[in-house]
């Protein structure tokens, strides 16, 4: 852990072991290759941790996907594709998480390794890479939407979910969460469509084309990397005949110096939520992006081969350290609707199976001797009298 969260330059088996204390990789690499270890129980730990140190019935699950750029092919789910750290498309994998946030902090607190067609397709190729036969392609949606359903049946205490347009376009998963009652303020495109009080499909940049002047109010969502994010807002309700107490909502977000530029949302809320309450929800998306930079900082997440690969879960994403970053979200409301109150103190662990191969390893007895010291380096070697300058080489010329 000392060396994962060193702030070094290169990291790998050395460099980390050194940072370590330790005289060699040994014990590194015997950690990340041979070891049995479970992820899944270390997620545990980890949510536990979050729930007893950041958890608040108004809290927020947060959807997004990060890229990590590879030179090989051997990785698992490697191949190329968009990567959104990159901003292009690189040969990378593509992890979607899960962030969780409050008005106490903010963290990841899950994580699905996305495996494109021409993997699931290439069984062998799967095989070469440990993952296992039963491991089958899923969109990125439907990952994401495994790890909410996985946070409602761990009971983690939160009220509501955003995304980024490539999950809030997904018809399908906005049903899905107004069938579970969870109320979501998901981004999406311009060209999707809606129902109106007049039972017709209709696009949102069609519906906020309309719009009059006072029916957009200039709001922040919060402090970002250049300062306050103001922008003009403005919400559409639709499909008003569903329950009494819950509304479904169309957000728009109009820039000030340019208003052709508009992003557009999609709410479904509880009847009594302020047009304040969706901003801060669709402005705490961007918690996810502060984990990722921190991640990327601290190697807070490592891929490896582990126990995990060969159970069949593909590269192993483990969530480092559990603590959470030091940053607080935006407002959350926590009036009236369904909340998720945390239940794991009264339910024992979940049982895993051990994998099909599973090879037991003999624990490490404790290590009494003192860590030894890092090497220094050598002093320079001094040097008498004045120096002296260099003496300039200039080319012959050629007979």
């Amino acid at each position: 852990m000392r060396g994962l969260l060193a702030p070094l330059e290169r990291k790998n088996g050395w460099t980390v072991a050194e940072e370590a204390g330790h005289s060699g990789p040994d014990r590194i690499q015997r950690l990340l290759n041979r070891i049995d270890w479970d992820a899944d129980e270390v997620l545990d730990d980890v949510r536990a941790y979050v729930v007893e140190h950041l958890s608040d019935p108004g809290g927020v699950l947060i959807v997004d996907d990060t890229g990590f750029l590879k030179k090989g092919v051997r990785s698992a789910g490697v191949q190329r594709q968009y990567s959104g750290t990159a901003g292009r498309t690189e040969n990378c994998q593509v992890g979607v998480f899960l962030a969780y946030s409050s008005g106490l902090g903010r963290t990841l607190i899950d994580r699905a390794l996305y495996l494109p067609r021409s993997w699931t397709d290439d069984r062998e190729r799967c095989r070469a890479a440990g993952i296992g036969d039963k491991v089958e392609f899923a969109t990125k949606v439907e990952l994401a939407r495994a790890m909410v359903r996985r946070a409602i049946d761990d009971r983690i205490p939160f009220r509501w979910v955003t995304a980024d347009a490539g999950y809030g376009y997904s018809k399908g998963w906005r049903y899905e969460s107004e069938q579970a009652d969870v109320f979501h303020v998901v981004a999406t495109t311009r060209h999707d469509t809606v129902v109106t009080w007049r039972a017709m499909d209709h696009r949102l940049h069609d519906l906020v084309a309309d719009l009059p002047r006072q029916k957009w109010k200039r709001r922040s969502c919060g402090d970002g990397a250049h300062g306050l994010r103001i922008y003009d807002r403005a919400r559409i309700e639709v499909r008003p005949w569903h329950r009494p107490d819950r509304r479904h909502w169309v957000l728009a977000r109009r820039s000030i110096t340019d208003p052709a530029k508009i992003a557009y949302y999609i709410a479904y809320a509880p009847a009594d939520a302020t047009l304040n309450d969706l901003i801060a929800v669709a402005g705490a998306r961007w918690a996810i992006e502060e984990c990722s930079r921190a991640r990327r900082v601290s190697a807070a997440w490592t891929t490896t081969r582990s126990a995990a690969t060969r159970a069949g879960t593909g590269t192993s994403l483990s969530p480092w350290p559990p603590t959470p970053t030091s940053l607080s979200c935006g407002p959350s409301s926590s009036k009236g609707g369904r909340t998720y109150s945390n239940a794991r103190p009264d339910t024992p662990h979940r049982p895993r199976d051990p994998p099909a191969d599973h090879v037991s390893h003999p624990a490490c007895p404790p290590q009494h001797r003192p860590r030894p010291a890092l090497v220094p380096m050598a002093p320079p070697t001094p040097t008498s009298g004045p120096d002296q300058p260099l003496q300039e080489t200039r080319p012959q010329p050629k007979s």
